[in-house]
């Protein structure tokens, strides 16, 4: 069985931090390179970070630059993003995926994406 299991989401007020946990089984951890997405209502499924532990690469979208830093703990399994400086716009629910490395080019485009966890969900309120 395959299991990517996000955690770490929850209420936070505007310029406040969160950080979000991805536990992987069931694949070689180290294969992968790891990426957070997020979706908010209304909205089409948007590339947040990605990283490849293997060769050092990280991606990050635009809009989160700067604010959030994904990192990975091979010991753990364990794939995180900090999230610094929350604006109302950060809220979605937050979904790790996997992929295989070498697809560095289109860590954005969802169909290079092998696995999928089930989200968590961070609202960024007042």
């Amino acid at each position: 069985e395959v299991q990517l299991q996000a955690s770490g989401g929850g209420i936070v007020q505007p310029g406040g931090s969160l950080r979000l946990s991805c536990t992987v089984s069931g694949i070689t951890f180290v294969d992968y390179a790891m990426s957070w997405f997020r979706q908010a209502p209304g909205k089409e499924r948007e590339g947040v970070s990605s990283i490849a532990k293997s060769d050092g690469s990280t991606y990050y979208s635009d809009s989160v630059k700067g604010r959030f830093t994904i990192s990975m703990d091979n010991a753990k399994n364990t794939v995180y993003l900090q999230m610094n400086s929350l604006k109302s716009e950060d809220s979605a629910v937050y979904i790790c995926a996997a992929r295989p490395i070498g697809y560095g080019s289109r860590w954005h485009q969802v169909g290079v994406y092998e696995y999928w966890g089930r989200g968590t969900l961070v609202t960024v309120s007042s």
